[in-house]
Order: C-alpha cells, then sequence, then structure tokens
C-alpha cells in the first residue's frame, strides 16, 4: 500500500536518537531547549514551548490566553476535531466558520459577516483558530486587522504548516497571531514521533505555557511565593498538566530540522507533478493563494464526478483496492456526534460541507517516488476515464 503519508527517517536521525539513549537524559533535559531554540530560529518567533502533541500545545495556548467558562473559540470547519477539542477542555464554547471555496480555509468573508452578527447579538469571540489547512497559510494580516478592530485574540493552527511561508515570512513567525502551534506526528512534514510545540512573541505567554506543561510547578527561587525550605524545594503554582516532550523526541526533531527545507522542496515538486498530470474535468486540484507558499502536508482534490460509477466514493474504493492508500480530510467538525449534541447539524458550514463531500487526499511525502506517483496518477485517471 502507498500511503497518504509518510515519515522518513534517515541514518542521522537514527545516530540522535541513539545518541540521547546513551546519555543520562531521556527526558527533561537539555536537547528540548535546544529543540525550541531550532525552530524559533527557523521561523523568527521569540520563543517555543515544545509539547508532548499538537493538542497539548493547543490546549496550552488555550489556557495562557485564559480561554474559560462564559468564553468562545471560533475555528474552521474543515480541520481534525482537536482544533475544537482545545476549547472545550477550558470549558468554552465553540463556534465554526465556513470556509473558503478554493483554498478550503478558514473564509475571511465568512469570518467577517460573522464576526458582524456576533457583535450585534453582543456574543464576539475571545480567540479566533485559523487553520492552515494542508499547509497553505489563511489569510493572516487580514484575520489580523479583523482582530484589531473586534477585540480577540489569534492562535494560528500550523500543524500542517512548518515549512510554509505567507508574504515571504515563515509561518511561525507570529506576526499576525498571539501564538502559532505546530505538529510533528509522522505524517506531517517533520516529525518527532509524537510532539508538538507553540511559538509565541510574547514572554509572558511563553513562561505560561511552559509552567503549565509541567503540572504549574517551578523550581525558579525567583518566582516562588514562599521562602523555600533547600535545595530541594519547588512549588506548584497553578494547576498544570505533563505535557511536556522527552529529549528523546527533541533529539529526532533537531535532526529533522536540517531537512525541513528539503522536506518542503521535495513536496512542492510532488505537487507539481500532480498539477502537471491531472488537468481534468471531473477533478479539480488545489488552489494556491498569491499570497501563501505552501509545504504541502496534503495533496486534496475534489471528485466533481457524481455519476455512479465515477463519485467519490467509488474513486475512493477503486484507489484502496489499486494499493493506494488515499484518504480524506476532513469530515467537517461540525457535523460530528460530540458536536452534533451541541446543536451543530447539516448546512451549518456549506462550504465545508460541499468540499467534504467529494475531497480525496492523495499520497505526497518526501520519499514518494517517481515511479509510485505515476502509477498513483494512472489509477486515478483510470477511474475517472
Amino acid at each position: 500500500m502507498i500511503p497518504y503519508g509518510r515519515q522518513s527517517i534517515s541514518p542521522d536521525d537514527l545516530a540522535a536518537v541513539t545518541e540521547i539513549l546513551k546519555s543520562d537524559w531521556l527526558t527533561q533535559g537539555p536537547v528540548i531547549g535546544q529543540f525550541e531554540t531550532e525552530l524559533t530560529r527557523y521561523c523568527g518567533a521569540r520563543a517555543a514551548v515544545a509539547a508532548s502533541n499538537a493538542t497539548a500545545a493547543l490546549h496550552l495556548a488555550c489556557l495562557a490566553l485564559d480561554l474559560g467558562p462564559g468564553d468562545t473559540l471560533w475555528t474552521c470547519a474543515n480541520t481534525f476535531v482537536a482544533s475544537a477539542n482545545c476549547a472545550r477542555y477550558c470549558g468554552a464554547e465553540v463556534d465554526f466558520v465556513d470556509i473558503d471555496a478554493r483554498t478550503y480555509n478558514m473564509s475571511y468573508d465568512a469570518l467577517t459577516a460573522k464576526l458582524q452578527h456576533a457583535e450585534a447579538a453582543g456574543r464576539l469571540p475571545k480567540i479566533v483558530m485559523p487553520v492552515h489547512f494542508a499547509g497553505q497559510s489563511c489569510q493572516m494580516r487580514e484575520i489580523k486587522r479583523l482582530s484589531e478592530r473586534y477585540g480577540f485574540r489569534i492562535i494560528e493552527d500550523a500543524s500542517h504548516a512548518i515549512g510554509a511561508d505567507y508574504l515571504a515570512e515563515p509561518v511561525g513567525s507570529c506576526r499576525y497571531s498571539d501564538i502559532c502551534i505546530f505538529s510533528f506526528h509522522p505524517v506531517k512534514i517533520i516529525t518527532t514521533g509524537e510532539g508538538g510545540a507553540a511559538l509565541t512573541n510574547d514572554a509572558t505567554l511563553a513562561q505560561r505555557m511552559r509552567s503549565l506543561r509541567s503540572h504549574g510547578v517551578t523550581r525558579d527561587p525567583d518566582s516562588w511565593n514562599g521562602a523555600g525550605d533547600g535545595d530541594w524545594y519547588y512549588e506548584q503554582q497553578q494547576l498544570g498538566f505533563n505535557y511536556r516532550m522527552t529529549d528523546i523526541q527533541a533529539a529526532l526533531g533537531c535532526s529533522q530540522m536540517k531537512r525541513l527545507r528539503a522536506f518542503v522542496g521535495r513536496r512542492r515538486q510532488i505537487a507539481a507533478q500532480y498539477d502537471a498530470a491531472l488537468d481534468h474535468a471531473l477533478l479539480v486540484r488545489p488552489w494556491q493563494h498569491a499570497d501563501t507558499a505552501s509545504c504541502y502536508h496534503l495533496y486534496p482534490v475534489r471528485i466533481t464526478a457524481q455519476d455512479e460509477r465515477r463519485n467519490r466514493r467509488t474513486v475512493f474504493e477503486g484507489m484502496r483496492r489499486a494499493g493506494i492508500g488515499v484518504n480524506v480530510h476532513y469530515i467537517p467538525v461540525c457535523a460530528q456526534p460530540y458536536y452534533r449534541a451541541l446543536g451543530f447539524g447539516p448546512g451549518y458550514c456549506p462550504a465545508a460541507e460541499a468540499y467534504y463531500a467529494e475531497a480525496i487526499s492523495l499520497p505526497i511525502f518526501p520519499d514518494l517516488t517517481a515511479t509510485d506517483q505515476r502509477y498513483v496518477i494512472t489509477e486515478l485517471l483510470k477511474l475517472l476515464a
């Protein structure tokens, strides 16, 4: 089976992890700080807080911005459930913004209209969380302007987008957001096995997230509320979590960062090959906004044919029978049973629902061979013939 995504592990990656296994530190050691420095150096942000996974990083970001009961977070309907769930962990309400029909990201027009209605109703969100779907940035400059008008904070869910660019700057610079989140799951651009990180230019937010990821405990005498009893002393100053990354993960991340540009370059090359080969009346290729340079975590196409032999289901099943592990990203979050029980239902985000009805993600990962990609293209075109 050719998967839709897969990690690329090199001898250098294996050596980096092995070195940690031989060391004195397996967790809470110095390599976590090194990985955080690599992230800030690449993205241009002032601080990075590594976490056990991206969902944990999203939760930390919400907590750092004081999201809680009585507050609302708005996110995109076309995303994985974690983008919404992190707000529910804080006891906050969630609402969904529909997508742009071309980028499949949060629609600026839909967001603007929703904010106007929310202002009139006195129900503006505390946080808006745009999601950089498939590796392409949202219109962050315009969303930032809306935040200045309506007073909300911004968390970028860039789980798909490390290595992407927006307005000629790396995603993760936080120029247009309070916090930006990356994922290092094995199918993402780089991997730490599991893992995530929150980047920010706000030192106070960074310190809050560092404290919260480690039970709310500090060993720093300068921040103690008590006098301290001795070298063994520590204080729990708030209710935190065990969201720490291990040195094993961080070592893999440091090694993978050395190949980030190469990974993105290869993904862009694969996407260009798909673009050239898939000019077909029954298929819609991904569209790229002029302000963005995607890192192509995903290559989603839309199967627009609706007859019995050539619809999304028959194409999906035919590709799977051919040994090609296509997937679908995503079922709209507002259509999930948990969120339906909160009052959402069919028709809430029609553009996201229309996209979902036609979407298939084709294989794209750095080690996809030219031979395998040609096979993917050939089988897809056969099914559409």
